[in-house]
């Protein structure tokens, strides 16, 4: 009987993944690709009425105006918008699919220092969750653990790929620690009081990692040949191959983390949320902190706070002349992933210029991540990861893609969701 049982369950989760793995990944660019009479946002702040861009082997060879003469396959963009492809960090896309089936769940690993623990190798390029951001231009993404205290390592990844190792754009390249909270909120579901109230183990927290950042670094210098995955992993931020991404909130936090870590070493440090970042921007400058503001869709953490808080923090955090990008963290964060450009564009309406607000979806998080060599702008010599919109990108109301490409590589459109659109549209046409 329990052979029986193992059988069927194998089927199941066979009949199971069939049903829910997407399109075939887009073959290697075998032609050049011109496309001609778009508008062509690069990205860096530039526009281009009346562009064109050519593409061959996965590289931009020519961005500019109509003078460029055309070669290869043309594709006409009149009346359109072009832009290079968005990029979603600190997010759980491809190692988190059902919030409510916890074998789907692969971003939180037992343990609280774990920094060892990599991402990559846990990312399902066939992730249906995936496939519905693409139609929104978000094209890249930064797969990042989450849990614990030091969550582990994330990588950068392409998103229309057959597996992780197609996938991977940058291996490694950063561990997360999540910063204790100075105050708490109290667990009403146990019978504590409602509200905020202060961590008493604070200190006590802020020591475990002070001794774990200093028994890494040591370990580091040491000549034991007996191995420590964890301690190993760290050792890239001591010697800068790695960037530290430091999850913080609250001012002191925020102080207390940086501190300590530059205290301890560590160089290349990214604030993460950051909600009360506009309070030092002195501080963060004097350090080079550069900051992925959590999704501005949300409301206000402290009844004292403004109401308008969470829309406007990124436009001060940039005027303030800090290096600014967007997440989509917070409740639902796979899902809302796929709204990354509108969180740019709800900046628009709170002042910041267009082009700026497309900065920090493409550039600035381009930067930010280390990849922008490569990816965040259209320019020649880079890859040619970007989409044509019927409109606005950053206007929900608008933004409908035509073409995407990766590399060069023209990838589907095609969803879940734009499948059931077509079965019945065809079905209610009839009727």
């Amino acid at each position: 009987m329990k052979i029986l049982k193992n059988i069927l369950l194998a089927t199941l989760i066979s009949v199971g993944l069939h049903a829910w793995a997407q399109q075939t990944p887009a073959p290697t660019q075998s032609e050049t690709i011109t496309i001609k009479g778009a508008t062509a946002h690069l990205g860096n702040g530039t526009v281009i009425e009346n562009s064109v861009l050519i593409f061959s082997e996965g590289k931009l060879t020519a961005v500019g105006t109509a003078t460029i003469p055309t070669q290869g396959k043309v594709i006409d963009a009149t009346g359109k918008h072009i832009y290079p492809g968005f990029i979603a960090p600190v997010s759980t896309l491809g190692i988190g699919e059902v919030g409510a089936l916890r074998q789907t769940r692969d971003f939180d690993e037992i343990g609280d220092f774990i920094p060892n623990i990599r991402s990559q190798i846990a990312y399902n390029a066939e992730s249906k969750v995936i496939e519905s951001l693409r139609p929104n231009g978000v094209l890249l993404a930064q797969v990042t653990p989450q849990g614990g205290r030091i969550s582990g390592t994330s990588s950068i990844v392409q998103l229309d790929a057959w597996n992780w190792e197609d996938a991977t754009v940058k291996a490694d390249d950063g561990i997360h620690i999540n910063w204790p909270t100075s105050f708490k909120q109290g667990r009403w579901w146990l019978g504590e009081e409602r509200g905020w109230k202060p961590n008493k183990d604070y200190g006590k927290q802020l020591e475990e990692i002070k001794n774990y950042l200093a028994a890494s670094k040591a370990y580091g210098k040491s000549t034991t040949t007996s191995q420590n995955e964890g301690f190993n992993a760290m050792q890239g931020l001591f010697n800068g191959i790695k960037t530290l991404y430091l999850y913080a909130q609250r001012e002191k936090e925020i102080i207390d983390g940086i501190t300590i870590v530059k205290n301890a070493g560590i160089n290349r440090v990214v604030l993460v949320g950051g909600y009360e970042a506009h309070k030092i921007i002195p501080l963060l400058k004097e350090h080079n902190i550069s900051v992925l503001v959590n999704r501005v869709h949300t409301t206000p953490r402290a009844d004292d706070d403004d109401y308008d808080l969470p829309f406007k923090l990124p436009k001060l955090l940039t005027d303030g002349g800090l290096l600014v990008g967007l997440n989509a963290k917070g409740q639902m964060e796979r899902m809302n992933t796929r709204n990354l450009a509108f969180y740019a564009g709800h900046l628009v309406g709170q002042g910041m210029e267009k082009e700026t607000a497309l900065q920090l979806i493409t550039s600035n998080t381009a930067k930010i991540l280390g990849i922008d060599t490569d990816y965040g702008t259209l320019e020649v010599g880079k890859s040619a990861t970007l989409f044509i919109s019927e409109g606005d990108a950053l206007d929900m109301r608008t933004n409908q893609l035509t073409h995407a490409f990766i590399d060069g590589r023209e990838i589907s459109l095609e969803t879940h969701q734009t499948e059931l659109w077509k079965r019945y549209m065809e079905k209610y046409s009839k009727e």
